[in-house]
């Protein structure tokens, strides 16, 4: 496990086996941003020589120079800040950095941490880029990732234990998305929970599926009925004596999903290990609500089940009656995310929250719409969807407000049930199935729903503090959220 410390000692002097130090563009090459007095260490020779090696401290730049002695590390990482580095700048330019040194055992950063906000930005940057998945690795040519990290900074402990207790949230939700499912099928899933829950001090039930259909709970049995591993739901909450808000978060959690009987094509089937991201972050954010110790109630849902053809799958034209008592016709099997969250949904306004999140890698349309590294948010109030954009922006995930259109409603009309699960046109796909979730959430009662499906996942190369595959996306956001309602 990597661990991180803050010093104030001098970046030159530092006891480490690599620097890290940040530059921003100039008229004359590189300018070192954080640790000016290097230069001098250098001769003043410093950004000559990384000029020369082409680097010129934009953006996701970053270049390794021996230092030869000039300082007591042996190497000094440059890494590119950009012309106005904001806390994003810091996150990603510290996880490049200590990614790029995997292997190397011990990084000190000398990137800007004047104040707090800053210094935890690096120290967050850098746990989230020392992430590594060697589970089921073998082989002995494997690089371990940074095991220690000294943020320079005059700031107080407290900064790196937020964010250490941030980045394990994260490394959490990145290590269930990663692992097969041949390893995490709901009941496991759920043990998990359990589990790390106890660690935390989190009151944790589990619903069995005799539990889920003696209850009413349609649509987990319906989703969770071809596999031969049930579904469950799983209740996680926390509580605070100071408490004055409540916060519901539901995340689907499809441990695999083949699409059903509206079986995927295989290209698209081969990391739906990650459908259960959106569960994966709201077990991952009551752990780090817990350990903060926010003032604030939050419960969670975990809406899990594995969606697989077989004898016993539900079928297309399905009509299955759903824990509100509302009935759904089932036009098309691989809509499953929304049939397990509208039974969370409804039974998470039980709880009377003063706001409920639904959080899903719900639809391949958010994909089209915002892309892979921007998450869709909607909801039926303005102010609540301004709200967890701008807890996502501060948390350095991107996330863009979409509408509700109240014209796409009918297209989700069946001539047999309340309502269908899909409308038949393909276009605005990311809206229609947040609108199919509205309707399972109480009137009066405040909703966001977050798409995710491409952030969750990292299908290309590493960038930032961001792995390959699981990301962990939006844990920071809920965390971020629960903070905000705790200052209310």
């Amino acid at each position: 496990m990597t661990t991180v410390r803050l010093n104030s000692a001098d970046p030159a002097s530092v006891d480490t086996d690599a620097l890290i130090v940040g530059f921003r563009p100039g008229q004359n090459g590189p300018r070192l941003t954080g640790a000016e007095s290097l230069d001098a260490a250098f001769g003043g020779n410093l950004a000559a020589s990384l000029s020369s090696v082409g680097f010129s401290g934009n953006p996701g730049e970053l270049a390794k120079l021996p230092t030869f002695g000039a300082i007591a590390a042996p190497v000094l990482v440059a890494v590119g800040l950009g012309d106005s580095p904001d806390l994003e700048s810091l996150r990603r330019a510290a996880g490049a950095a200590v990614r790029s040194l995997a292997g190397t055992g011990r990084a000190a950063l000398a990137l800007p941490a004047d104040d707090a906000a800053q210094a935890e930005a690096v120290a967050l940057g850098a746990l989230l880029g020392a992430y590594g998945f060697a589970r089921y690795r073998t082989g002995e040519d494997q690089k371990a990732p940074v095991s220690e990290i000294t943020v320079l900074s005059g700031q107080s402990d407290s900064v790196a234990e937020r964010a250490g207790v941030l980045a394990e949230s994260v490394a959490l939700v990145r290590d269930l998305v990663n692992t097969p499912p041949s390893d995490l099928w709901p009941a496991k899933f759920a043990e998990i929970a359990e589990q790390e829950g106890a660690k935390t001090g989190l009151t944790v039930e589990v619903l069995d599926e005799k539990q889920l259909k003696d209850g009413g709970y349609g649509g987990l049995i319906g989703v969770g009925q071809g596999s031969v591993n049930p579904p469950r739901l799983v209740r996680v909450s926390y509580n605070h004596p100071d408490a004055a808000k409540t916060l519901a978060f539901v995340g689907k959690g499809i441990t695999f999903d083949s699409g059903g009987l509206s079986l995927k094509p295989s290209a698209s089937m081969d990391w739906m290990k990650s459908d259960m991201g959106g569960a994966g972050a709201v077990l991952g954010a009551l752990i780090g609500i817990a350990r903060l110790g926010l003032p604030v109630n939050v419960v969670g849902y975990l809406c899990l089940a594995e969606n697989l053809p077989s004898g016993t799958a539900q079928r297309p034209s399905d009509v299955i009656h759903s824990y509100s008592g509302k009935t759904v016709e089932v036009l098309d099997t691989d809509a499953e995310g929304r049939l397990v969250l509208m039974d969370g949904i409804a039974r998470a306004a039980e709880d009377s929250p003063d706001l409920i999140v639904d959080i899903a890698t719900l639809t391949g349309a958010q994909i089209v719409a915002l892309g892979w590294r921007t998450s869709g948010v909607m909801s039926n109030d303005d102010a609540v969807r301004e709200l967890v954009v701008e807890a996502a922006t501060a948390a350095g995930e991107g996330a863009w407000g979409m509408p509700l259109p109240e014209e796409l409603r009918k297209g989700l009309d069946s001539p047999v049930a309340d309502i269908a699960n899909l409308h038949p046109e393909r276009f605005g796909g990311m809206l229609t199935a947040a609108i199919f979730l509205k309707e399972f959430v109480p009137d009066g009662v405040r909703w966001a729903h977050i798409d995710m499906a491409g952030p969750a996942f990292n299908k290309g190369e590493p960038y930032g503090y961001t792995p390959k595959g699981g990301t962990g996306a939006i844990t920071r956001t809920l965390i971020g959220l629960a903070e905000r309602h705790a200052s209310i």
